[in-house]
């Protein structure tokens, strides 16, 4: 009676013995599978990086040495885009090599992996490709069973005629191994006659080569007499099976189950004791294994935050150290092809006329269809379309249905910006669709990201993120700008203002100084110009003003240069030019002055006619005086000269190179100073910006001289 049960329980549990042990075969290839992939994986992301490494250095060779000198890669070939090797490491594996990316089942053996990165210039343009190799041997082998603790084969040929390349299974045990291999499935689990159970693994994507993991089965020999003793001495062994699962499961489980917590929490130093070979040491391991590559993930995130913040770094100093636009949007457009990995990249700004205009561009060259500056209308094409609506935008586009004034592009994204006044007027008053509908000043568009991917959102809010710097430096560049122009600008007459005269006056003498040459002051004063605000009206007598200022641009050279130095007084500045040039211009402006009369409204608001007269009054640098001020002073007391005389005329101030001097021993008379040449120098008419960067009007040569005055216009 109770041998029966005895003997059913024991055949039960030499039935569940055999199961759990193909279950736990099965579990132990699984975890070993998944541990060949990572560290086959982990190998071909090394020789990416090493390629990568060779691809981005201008002396391919050196930095090839390099990364076979430090153990990345075994070899690395460089090849231009025929075809032809003009770089290799010596002591290459031989061919075949398989890359990393293939997962069809090899047709042949397998000599090395190898990885392939495309070559590049500057400008996108294909030079060939970098190849990193590591050799398939037997070491490799070897490393693999070692990582995964289970026996590896790797294969050699394709079905049915599979052989072994290389194995760390005795050689009896291979044959059983490849014999049980030819008729299995792939991912699938069998078993050996002696015992072993094996599985395929490969090739797949990110792992490109034919193993085969085995196991030996943990099934003792003579189950059944065992089984028997077991089930007769299972009531005295229970209690040291018990404290036996205690010590090397639940102690284990715990101390894993405690180190996930601090994993979560933050904690990436957490590791796990391994206690044992088994299958809970293994996961242990494999749990500590997972936590290095995540901290060296980690890492590597830190490392790209650090370059972003440099990046962002430079862009604060550029925004804070300059108002050069140019330089601005360059090193934002720089910033933000490093940040994405983008090859190439536009700054466009909105004209009047509704034309996207490109201000900084990079990697273009081979992009953008036509020749000359890339302008785009809005609405037409991605960029202006993203300029019409306000509304950021990224995909994919084909080349044949790019619109005229679209790049020609694989993937792309684009942001548009607006001025930061304008983005917080709108979201005061109707959130995120009134920003929308602000017209913005121009759209910041990236192209082609490496490695062929499209731009993800992380790429569109970064891409935001300098956006909003564009749209700063852009607005502060013109606020500068429109400052600078009022603080040197007389508002009613346009007219440069006193301020600017004192500067350009010591620039112009300087320039005269330095090079042997001659400029002259002219001080105007309208005649009698109080009755005419008595009369008719300050209103009136701004209109008098202004028309003067225009007639005063309108009888002078563009290279020369007219100030409102106050009130009805002007000042006209005449680089190179002598004292006989300076009364030709005064007679012109006198006769503009005389000869046309000026319609006004009076008090009455009935449009009246207007005629004034100037008196002018001429100074000479240097032969009136010494430095810039004393010339216009000596200009200034010419013009008392020419109000003296009756008004409506010019003077010329005297020559004061002999002077009473105190000093002279009662002479009463100073030697004559002697007086630095002077000259006239003949310049071509042509117009282009002085070498000193300030305001300038007028034909000027190649070093910012002033041109030679056409005394006959």
């Amino acid at each position: 009676m109770a041998f029966g049960p005895i003997l059913f329980g024991a055949v039960f549990v030499a039935s569940t013995v055999t199961a759990v042990d193909r279950s736990r075969a099965t579990e132990r290839l699984a975890v070993a599978a998944a541990a060949a992939r990572t560290s086959i994986d982990a190998l071909c992301q090394q020789l990416r990086a090493a390629a990568d490494a060779v691809a981005l250095t201008a002396d391919h060779r050196g930095a090839a040495t390099q990364v076979v000198g430090r153990g990345l890669a075994a070899a690395v070939q460089v090849t231009d885009v025929t075809g032809q090797i003009i770089v290799a490491t010596p002591n290459a594996p031989p061919a075949p090599w398989r890359d990393c990316g293939d997962h069809a089942r090899p047709t042949g053996p397998v000599a090395a992996l190898a990885v392939r990165v495309e070559l590049h210039d500057i400008s996108g343009a294909a030079l060939g490709t970098v190849t990193a190799a590591q050799p398939v041997d037997p070491m490799l082998v070897a490393r693999l069973a070692a990582v995964t603790g289970v026996a590896v084969t790797l294969l050699d040929g394709a079905a049915p005629t599979l052989t072994v390349a290389h194995s760390t299974e005795s050689d009896g045990g291979a044959e059983a191994v490849l014999a049980a291999a030819s008729a299995l499935r792939e991912e699938g689990v069998t078993s050996t006659p002696d015992g072993r159970y094996l599985r395929r693994v490969g090739p797949a994507p990110g792992q490109p080569l034919p193993l085969v993991l085995s196991v030996p089965s943990d099934q003792p020999p003579g189950l059944y007499p065992v089984l028997i003793a077991v089930v007769l001495l299972a009531a005295l062994l229970g209690v040291a099976v018990a404290w036996r699962l205690a010590r090397v499961t639940t102690r284990p489980l715990v101390e894993l189950a405690g180190a996930v917590d601090r994993v979560a929490a933050g904690d990436l130093t957490a590791r796990v004791p391994v206690r044992s070979g088994d299958e809970i040491g293994r996961l242990a391991e494999a749990f500590n294994r997972m936590t290095r590559e995540t901290g060296g993930y980690l890492a590597a995130l830190a490392s790209s935050r650090d370059q972003l913040r440099g990046h962002l770094a430079v862009l604060g100093d550029t925004l804070a150290s300059t108002h050069d636009l140019q330089r601005i949007l360059r090193v934002i457009l720089h910033s933000a092809l490093a940040a994405t990995g983008a090859r190439a990249g536009a700054v466009l700004l909105t004209e009047p006329g509704g034309m996207l205009v490109a201000q900084c561009t990079e990697g273009l060259d081979e992009y953008w269809a036509g020749t000359g500056t890339p302008q785009v209308p809005l609405g037409s094409s991605v960029v202006g379309a993203v300029a019409a609506t306000g509304q950021p935008c990224r995909g994919r586009m084909e080349t044949a249905a790019a619109s005229p004034g679209e790049p020609r592009c694989g993937t792309y994204i684009a942001v548009p910006f607006a001025a930061p006044e304008a983005g917080r007027t709108a979201d005061s008053r109707s959130g995120e669709e009134g920003a929308a509908s602000a017209r913005p000043l121009g759209v910041l568009a990236l192209y082609d990201r490496l490695g062929g991917e499209e731009f993800d959102d992380d790429d569109l809010a970064t891409l935001q993120t300098f956006a909003g710097h564009v749209a700063v430096a852009v607005d502060n560049v013109r606020v500068h700008e429109e400052a600078q122009r009022l603080s040197l600008t007389d508002p009613l007459t346009g007219l440069w203002n006193y301020r600017y005269l004192r500067e350009s006056l010591r620039r112009e003498v300087e320039r005269a100084n330095r090079f042997g040459r001659m400029v002259s002051v002219l001080v105007l004063d309208l005649d009698r110009f109080k009755k005419i605000n008595d009369t008719y009206g300050h209103a009136a007598g701004d209109t008098v003003l202004a028309e003067f200022a225009r007639r005063v641009r309108g009888e002078i050279r563009e290279v020369d240069l007219a100030f409102r130095q106050g009130g009805e007084e002007f000042v006209v500045l005449l680089p190179e030019t002598d004292a006989r040039g300076a009364t030709i211009v005064a007679e012109r402006l006198g006769a503009a002055t005389r000869n046309t009369p000026v319609a006004v409204l009076g008090h009455a608001g009935v449009q009246e006619s207007i005629g004034f007269t100037v008196s002018i009054g001429i100074a000479v640098y240097p032969d009136h005086a010494e430095t810039g001020l004393r010339v216009l002073e000596a200009a200034d007391e010419a013009l008392y000269a020419a109000k003296s005389a009756g008004r409506d005329t010019w003077r010329v101030a005297q020559d004061t190179s002999r002077i009473t001097d105190p000093g002279d021993g009662g002479t009463g008379v100073r030697a004559a100073h002697a007086a630095p040449p002077t000259r006239e120098m003949p310049v071509s008419a042509v117009t282009s910006s002085p070498i000193d960067g300030l305001p300038r009007a007028g034909p000027v040569d190649a070093t910012g001289a002033p041109a030679e005055r056409d005394e006959s216009a």
